[in-house]
Protein backbone atom coordinates (compact mmCIF):
# COMPACT_ATOMS: atom_id res chain seq x y z
CA UNK A 1 0.00 0.00 0.00
CA UNK A 2 1.11 3.55 -0.67
CA UNK A 3 0.39 6.73 1.23
CA UNK A 4 0.67 10.41 0.41
CA UNK A 5 -0.66 13.81 1.39
CA UNK A 6 -2.28 16.64 -0.52
CA UNK A 7 -3.01 20.07 0.85
CA UNK A 8 -6.73 20.75 0.91
CA UNK A 9 -6.91 24.50 1.18
CA UNK A 10 -5.22 26.78 3.68
CA UNK A 11 -6.23 24.79 6.77
CA UNK A 12 -6.48 21.10 5.89
CA UNK A 13 -4.35 18.18 4.65
CA UNK A 14 -5.76 15.06 2.99
CA UNK A 15 -4.01 11.71 3.56
CA UNK A 16 -4.69 9.02 0.95
CA UNK A 17 -3.93 5.30 1.18
CA UNK A 18 -4.01 3.26 -2.03
CA UNK A 19 -3.33 -0.37 -2.90
CA UNK A 20 -0.41 -0.85 -5.28
CA UNK A 21 -0.26 -4.52 -6.30
CA UNK A 22 1.36 -4.70 -9.72
CA UNK A 23 -1.25 -7.11 -11.12
CA UNK A 24 -4.36 -5.61 -9.51
CA UNK A 25 -6.33 -2.36 -9.88
CA UNK A 26 -5.13 0.39 -7.55
CA UNK A 27 -7.89 1.29 -5.11
CA UNK A 28 -8.17 4.02 -2.52
CA UNK A 29 -8.96 2.29 0.76
CA UNK A 30 -8.46 5.04 3.32
CA UNK A 31 -8.91 8.80 3.37
CA UNK A 32 -8.20 11.03 6.34
CA UNK A 33 -8.07 14.77 6.83
CA UNK A 34 -6.15 16.74 9.45
CA UNK A 35 -5.47 20.39 10.24
CA UNK A 36 -2.57 21.48 8.01
CA UNK A 37 -0.17 22.23 10.89
CA UNK A 38 -0.35 18.61 12.08
CA UNK A 39 2.69 16.64 10.96
CA UNK A 40 2.30 13.75 8.52
CA UNK A 41 4.20 11.37 10.79
CA UNK A 42 1.59 11.79 13.52
CA UNK A 43 -0.97 10.14 11.22
CA UNK A 44 0.96 6.99 10.31
CA UNK A 45 0.05 4.86 13.33
CA UNK A 46 -3.48 6.28 13.35
CA UNK A 47 -4.13 5.09 9.81
CA UNK A 48 -2.41 1.76 10.35
CA UNK A 49 -4.69 1.22 13.35
CA UNK A 50 -7.71 2.06 11.16
CA UNK A 51 -6.55 -0.47 8.56
CA UNK A 52 -6.09 -3.08 11.27
CA UNK A 53 -9.61 -2.50 12.54
CA UNK A 54 -10.89 -2.88 8.99
CA UNK A 55 -8.82 -6.07 8.56
CA UNK A 56 -6.96 -4.49 5.65
CA UNK A 57 -3.41 -4.31 6.99
CA UNK A 58 -0.76 -4.57 4.25
CA UNK A 59 2.40 -6.63 4.54
CA UNK A 60 4.35 -3.67 3.18
CA UNK A 61 3.56 0.03 3.56
CA UNK A 62 5.22 2.36 1.06
CA UNK A 63 5.45 5.80 2.65
CA UNK A 64 6.76 9.24 1.88
CA UNK A 65 9.68 10.22 4.14
CA UNK A 66 7.46 12.70 5.96
CA UNK A 67 5.42 9.82 7.37
CA UNK A 68 8.25 8.03 9.13
CA UNK A 69 10.70 8.34 11.96
CA UNK A 70 12.57 5.77 14.02
CA UNK A 71 9.55 5.22 16.27
CA UNK A 72 7.23 4.54 13.30
CA UNK A 73 9.71 2.14 11.71
CA UNK A 74 9.90 0.12 14.92
CA UNK A 75 6.25 0.24 15.99
CA UNK A 76 4.89 -0.63 12.52
CA UNK A 77 6.72 -3.95 12.62
CA UNK A 78 6.23 -4.64 16.33
CA UNK A 79 2.60 -3.56 16.69
CA UNK A 80 1.13 -4.27 13.26
CA UNK A 81 3.59 -6.66 11.57
CA UNK A 82 4.03 -4.19 8.71
CA UNK A 83 7.29 -3.70 6.83
CA UNK A 84 7.63 0.03 6.15
CA UNK A 85 9.37 0.84 2.87
CA UNK A 86 10.48 4.46 2.78
CA UNK A 87 13.60 6.57 2.38
CA UNK A 88 14.87 7.01 5.93
CA UNK A 89 15.89 10.37 7.31
CA UNK A 90 19.67 10.67 6.92
CA UNK A 91 22.11 11.15 9.76
CA UNK A 92 22.74 14.90 9.62
CA UNK A 93 25.66 14.96 12.04
CA UNK A 94 28.92 16.13 10.50
CA UNK A 95 30.67 12.79 11.09
CA UNK A 96 28.21 11.08 8.74
CA UNK A 97 28.71 13.71 6.04
CA UNK A 98 32.51 14.01 6.06
CA UNK A 99 35.02 11.77 4.32
CA UNK A 100 36.33 9.22 6.82
CA UNK A 101 34.13 10.68 9.58
CA UNK A 102 33.27 8.24 12.38
CA UNK A 103 29.48 8.31 12.69
CA UNK A 104 27.26 6.51 15.19
CA UNK A 105 26.66 3.52 12.90
CA UNK A 106 30.34 2.55 13.25
CA UNK A 107 30.05 1.97 16.99
CA UNK A 108 29.25 -1.52 18.23
CA UNK A 109 26.49 -1.28 20.84
CA UNK A 110 26.04 -3.90 23.55
CA UNK A 111 22.44 -3.28 24.57
CA UNK A 112 22.44 -5.92 27.27
CA UNK A 113 25.42 -4.47 29.12
CA UNK A 114 24.62 -0.86 28.16
CA UNK A 115 27.98 -0.17 26.63
CA UNK A 116 29.37 0.85 23.25
CA UNK A 117 32.73 0.15 21.59
CA UNK A 118 34.29 2.63 19.16
CA UNK A 119 36.17 1.62 15.97
CA UNK A 120 39.44 1.96 17.90
CA UNK A 121 38.31 -0.67 20.40
CA UNK A 122 37.65 1.64 23.36
CA UNK A 123 34.51 1.14 25.45
CA UNK A 124 32.16 3.80 26.74
CA UNK A 125 32.10 4.93 30.36
CA UNK A 126 28.52 6.17 30.74
CA UNK A 127 25.06 5.32 29.39
CA UNK A 128 22.30 7.88 30.05
CA UNK A 129 18.68 7.49 28.87
CA UNK A 130 17.10 10.91 28.34
CA UNK A 131 15.04 12.94 25.84
CA UNK A 132 16.18 15.14 22.96
CA UNK A 133 14.82 18.67 22.34
CA UNK A 134 11.93 17.17 20.32
CA UNK A 135 10.96 14.92 23.24
CA UNK A 136 12.16 11.72 21.57
CA UNK A 137 13.74 9.03 23.71
CA UNK A 138 17.51 8.89 23.25
CA UNK A 139 20.50 7.32 24.95
CA UNK A 140 23.61 9.44 25.42
CA UNK A 141 26.79 7.35 25.42
CA UNK A 142 30.00 8.99 26.58
CA UNK A 143 33.58 7.85 26.18
CA UNK A 144 36.55 8.48 28.44
CA UNK A 145 38.49 11.72 28.00
CA UNK A 146 41.61 9.71 28.74
CA UNK A 147 40.99 7.39 25.79
CA UNK A 148 39.84 10.09 23.38
CA UNK A 149 42.66 12.52 24.20
CA UNK A 150 45.33 10.16 22.87
CA UNK A 151 43.25 8.65 20.04
CA UNK A 152 44.96 9.01 16.62
CA UNK A 153 41.63 9.62 14.86
CA UNK A 154 40.00 11.92 17.41
CA UNK A 155 39.63 14.68 14.78
CA UNK A 156 37.39 12.36 12.75
CA UNK A 157 35.26 11.62 15.80
CA UNK A 158 34.71 14.92 17.60
CA UNK A 159 35.11 18.58 16.72
CA UNK A 160 35.67 19.59 20.34
CA UNK A 161 38.53 22.06 20.86
CA UNK A 162 38.81 21.19 24.52
CA UNK A 163 42.12 20.07 25.97
CA UNK A 164 40.36 16.86 26.94
CA UNK A 165 37.96 16.05 24.09
CA UNK A 166 35.75 13.01 24.22
CA UNK A 167 33.09 11.48 22.04
CA UNK A 168 29.40 11.67 22.89
CA UNK A 169 27.11 9.41 20.83
CA UNK A 170 23.33 9.84 20.91
CA UNK A 171 21.24 6.90 19.74
CA UNK A 172 17.58 5.88 19.90
CA UNK A 173 16.39 2.95 22.07
CA UNK A 174 17.34 -0.45 20.67
CA UNK A 175 14.28 -1.30 18.55
CA UNK A 176 14.16 2.17 17.03
CA UNK A 177 17.91 2.32 16.44
CA UNK A 178 18.03 -1.06 14.73
CA UNK A 179 14.97 -0.30 12.58
CA UNK A 180 16.46 3.04 11.47
CA UNK A 181 19.85 1.53 10.63
CA UNK A 182 18.21 -1.28 8.66
CA UNK A 183 16.11 1.21 6.69
CA UNK A 184 19.17 3.30 5.83
CA UNK A 185 21.02 0.23 4.58
CA UNK A 186 18.03 -1.02 2.59
CA UNK A 187 17.50 2.22 0.71
CA UNK A 188 20.95 1.91 -0.86
CA UNK A 189 19.97 -1.36 -2.58
CA UNK A 190 18.44 -2.11 -5.97
CA UNK A 191 15.71 -4.10 -4.20
CA UNK A 192 14.56 -0.95 -2.42
CA UNK A 193 14.44 1.05 -5.67
CA UNK A 194 12.26 -1.59 -7.29
CA UNK A 195 9.90 -1.80 -4.30
CA UNK A 196 9.59 1.93 -3.84
CA UNK A 197 8.88 2.50 -7.53
CA UNK A 198 5.39 1.08 -6.89
CA UNK A 199 4.63 4.24 -4.93
CA UNK A 200 4.40 6.28 -8.10
CA UNK A 201 0.74 5.23 -8.31
CA UNK A 202 -0.26 7.32 -5.28
CA UNK A 203 1.68 10.26 -6.68
CA UNK A 204 -0.47 10.02 -9.81
CA UNK A 205 -3.58 9.85 -7.63
CA UNK A 206 -2.57 13.03 -5.80
CA UNK A 207 -1.89 14.77 -9.11
CA UNK A 208 -5.25 13.67 -10.50
CA UNK A 209 -7.04 14.68 -7.33
CA UNK A 210 -5.44 18.10 -7.29
CA UNK A 211 -6.33 18.72 -10.90
CA UNK A 212 -9.84 17.25 -11.02
CA UNK A 213 -11.28 17.12 -7.55
CA UNK A 214 -10.27 20.55 -6.34
CA UNK A 215 -9.06 19.21 -3.02
CA UNK A 216 -9.17 22.75 -1.73
CA UNK A 217 -12.91 22.14 -1.49
CA UNK A 218 -12.89 18.54 -0.28
CA UNK A 219 -14.32 17.68 3.11
CA UNK A 220 -15.48 14.50 4.84
CA UNK A 221 -18.13 14.03 7.48
CA UNK A 222 -20.49 11.41 8.91
CA UNK A 223 -24.27 11.46 8.64
CA UNK A 224 -25.55 13.31 11.68
CA UNK A 225 -22.23 15.07 12.22
CA UNK A 226 -22.19 18.85 12.09
CA UNK A 227 -21.06 19.54 8.49
CA UNK A 228 -19.71 22.98 9.37
CA UNK A 229 -16.19 23.68 8.13
CA UNK A 230 -14.83 23.54 11.69
CA UNK A 231 -15.81 19.88 12.00
CA UNK A 232 -14.84 18.61 8.53
CA UNK A 233 -11.22 17.89 9.37
CA UNK A 234 -12.09 15.45 12.17
CA UNK A 235 -13.49 12.61 10.07
CA UNK A 236 -11.63 9.73 8.42
CA UNK A 237 -12.89 6.97 6.16
CA UNK A 238 -13.55 3.53 7.65
CA UNK A 239 -13.79 0.46 5.44
CA UNK A 240 -17.25 -1.03 5.16
CA UNK A 241 -19.13 2.06 6.29
CA UNK A 242 -21.64 3.01 3.61
CA UNK A 243 -22.55 6.06 5.71
CA UNK A 244 -19.31 7.90 5.06
CA UNK A 245 -20.09 10.90 2.88
CA UNK A 246 -17.76 12.85 0.68
CA UNK A 247 -18.81 16.35 -0.20
CA UNK A 248 -17.58 17.69 -3.53
CA UNK A 249 -18.18 21.32 -4.43
CA UNK A 250 -17.11 20.77 -7.99
CA UNK A 251 -19.82 18.93 -9.92
CA UNK A 252 -19.13 15.62 -11.65
CA UNK A 253 -15.47 15.63 -10.63
CA UNK A 254 -15.88 12.40 -8.65
CA UNK A 255 -16.74 10.47 -11.81
CA UNK A 256 -13.06 10.60 -12.82
CA UNK A 257 -12.17 7.97 -10.20
CA UNK A 258 -12.94 4.27 -9.98
CA UNK A 259 -13.47 4.18 -6.21
CA UNK A 260 -13.91 0.77 -4.55
CA UNK A 261 -17.44 -0.10 -3.47
CA UNK A 262 -16.81 0.76 0.18
CA UNK A 263 -15.65 4.25 -0.72
CA UNK A 264 -18.43 5.27 -3.11
CA UNK A 265 -20.37 8.31 -2.05
CA UNK A 266 -23.95 8.23 -0.92
CA UNK A 267 -25.32 11.37 -2.48
CA UNK A 268 -29.07 11.07 -1.88
CA UNK A 269 -29.11 13.99 0.55
CA UNK A 270 -27.06 16.31 -1.62
CA UNK A 271 -28.33 19.18 -3.79
CA UNK A 272 -28.98 18.30 -7.41
CA UNK A 273 -26.18 20.60 -8.47
CA UNK A 274 -23.75 18.33 -6.61
CA UNK A 275 -25.29 15.02 -7.67
CA UNK A 276 -24.87 15.96 -11.34
CA UNK A 277 -26.89 12.98 -12.44
CA UNK A 278 -24.50 10.41 -10.90
CA UNK A 279 -25.81 8.06 -8.23
CA UNK A 280 -23.48 5.28 -6.98
CA UNK A 281 -24.98 1.85 -6.71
Amino acid sequence: MARNTARAGPGTSVHLTETCEADQPHLLIHVATTPAPESDVSMTEVIQADLQEAQMLPSQHLLDTGYINADVLASSQHRFGIEVVSPAHPDVKWQANTNQGIDASQFVIDWEHKQATCPQGKTSVSWTPTFDPRHHEVIKIRFSTKDCQVCPVVSLCTSSKSRAPRRLVSVRPQHQYEALQAARKLQATKEFSEQYALRQGIEATISEASARLWLASLSLYWPGQDPSPASWHSCSYQHGSRGCMVRWRRTRSHTCFGFPEALRCRLAGFPNSVKSGYEPR
